[in-house]
């Protein structure tokens, strides 16, 4: 039967147990959650005091730089003080308090992405139409529906997990809370946690595919028909920031969950999920600042107007 001794705190393997590389990976990481921090924030700022970005897709990338800030956040803090600590521990709330905003946060930024698709669709398909139908009203709904969409799935997956009796080894082979991992020590039957993983990361997973393919597929025809449309390509070259915003996440996370699961691939889901957590959120503010026009010009006017303050 195994040991069926009841769990009350959970130990958190890390990267490594070296404590040399473990000092490398702290100011590593230490470092590119600073640069998260900093870009995220930067880019509201940036979008807030800049009224020519006071349009409805830049409304979107504050709540996703938001959300990128909230995100990393549920994770990383907790990961590089292990990294100084030969006791990583984490107690049985605090693991299922991490587990709920890791899944609050991911699953509306999985949303977010879908209506930012939809924005562009709006805004290349129908211009004319395009600050009538993506009005404040229209976008706080459209936010607040993925946040709620978050805070269901989040609230269904926890609530579920924490039901469960936990016995025998406490040992997550990661470096957070994940719920596949924290479902290995259940002692009871999981097949109601499975059923709802299926479903309801199922839904959320092509729900905001389709709509994204949806919206680019639309996008794509109206180019093609009009491709001399110079209103049209600056609107399109929008998107590619977008876009690599999406391959990058939708990438990781369908490497992390549709690919099968094995004893001895725990370092490689360690590894993407490193990528998927802690890199990410840092690389958004970036893609959008290097790739899109209107960033780069409302940040050169910015540093212009610092530049005037400081010499007067």
């Amino acid at each position: 039967m195994g040991n069926n001794t009841r769990v009350t705190e959970f130990i958190l393997t890390g990267l490594t147990d070296d404590p040399q590389l473990q000092l490398i990976l702290f100011v590593i990481f230490f470092a590119i959650y600073a640069i998260t921090l900093v870009g995220n924030m930067g880019m509201i700022v940036l979008i807030w005091t800049s009224p020519p970005l006071h349009t409805p897709m830049y409304f979107f990338l504050i709540n996703l730089s938001f959300l990128d800030i909230c995100y990393s956040s549920s994770v990383t803090p907790k990961f590089l003080s292990n990294l100084l600590k030969e006791n990583k521990v984490i107690s049985f709330a605090g693991c299922f308090i991490q587990l709920y905003f890791y899944g609050l946060f991911g699953t509306t930024e999985c949303y977010l992405l879908a209506v930012m698709a939809y924005d562009r669709y709006v805004a290349i398909c129908n211009p004319l139409f395009y600050f009538i139908n993506m009005s404040l009203k229209k976008r706080v709904q459209l936010t607040a529906f993925s946040y709620i969409a978050g805070i269901i799935n989040a609230l269904v997956h926890t609530t579920a997990a924490s039901l469960l009796p936990y016995c025998g080894s406490n040992i997550i082979k990661n470096f957070y809370c994940e719920v596949r991992s924290i479902l290995e020590f259940a002692c009871s039957n999981i097949s109601l946690n499975e059923l709802l993983m299926f479903i309801l990361v199922g839904f959320n997973v092509i729900t905001t595919i389709l709509t994204i393919l949806t919206s680019y597929t639309y996008i794509l025809f109206t180019i093609l028909k009009d491709c001399s449309a110079k209103s049209h390509r600056k609107a399109l070259s929008t998107c590619t920031s977008h876009l690599m915003v999406i391959t990058i996440f939708y990438g990781c996370l369908s490497f992390m969950y549709a690919r099968p699961s094995s004893r001895q691939s725990h370092h490689i889901d360690q590894i993407a999920s490193l990528f998927y957590v802690v890199v990410t959120p840092m690389l958004n503010p970036l893609i959008y600042s290097l790739r899109n026009q209107e960033v780069r010009i409302a940040i050169r006017k910015a540093l212009q107007r610092k530049a005037v303050s400081l010499y007067f």
